[in-house]
C-alpha cells in the first residue's frame, strides 16, 4: 500500500468492532484520510448529515472490504472501488474476515454535517453480510 497506516484509532474505538488505524493524508480543504481496518473490524452502524451537499467518499485501496446500507445487502470492496455515500444514507463498512482492508475517506464539504453513530454491526449480522456468494 502506498498510504502510511497510521495510529490506532484510539479515538474512535468505541464505534468499532475490532482494531482500526487513522492517517490524516490532508486536513486542507477537503479532509482525506487513509483508514486501515484489521481482519473482521469494521465500524457501527452510521449516517452522515447535511442540511446541503455532504456526505462521504470512499476510495480503496488495499486488501478486501464491505460496505452496507441499510436494508440492502453488502457490497465487496477492492482496490479501485469507489464508493459515495449520500448523506442521509445508514451504512457500515469494514474488513472482510480473512483480510486486512483500506480505503481513502474523502469528507465531501456540507453545510450543518454531522456524523450520527448507531448501533454496532454485531458478529451475526457481520458473518452473514460478509459470508454470502460475491
Amino acid at each position: 500500500m502506498v498510504f502510511p497506516i497510521g495510529a490506532p484509532n484510539d479515538a474512535f474505538a468505541k464505534l468499532f468492532i475490532g482494531q482500526s488505524y487513522l492517517a490524516p493524508l490532508s486536513t486542507e480543504q477537503v479532509g482525506v484520510f487513509n483508514v486501515t481496518f484489521e481482519p473482521g473490524c469494521r465500524n457501527n452502524w452510521h449516517v452522515h448529515h447535511a442540511k446541503g451537499g455532504g456526505g462521504q467518499i470512499l476510495v480503496c485501496v488495499a486488501g478486501r472490504g464491505f460496505y452496507q446500507e441499510w436494508g440492502k445487502p453488502a457490497q465487496e470492496l477492492r482496490p479501485g472501488d469507489v464508493v459515495n455515500i449520500a448523506p442521509g444514507v445508514k451504512h457500515w463498512y469494514g474488513a472482510a474476515p480473512d483480510s486486512w482492508f483500506s480505503h481513502l475517506a474523502l469528507e465531501v464539504p456540507g453545510e450543518e454535517a454531522s456524523n450520527e453513530w448507531l448501533e454496532p454491526v454485531d458478529d451475526d449480522a457481520y458473518l452473514k453480510a460478509t459470508s454470502r456468494e460475491v
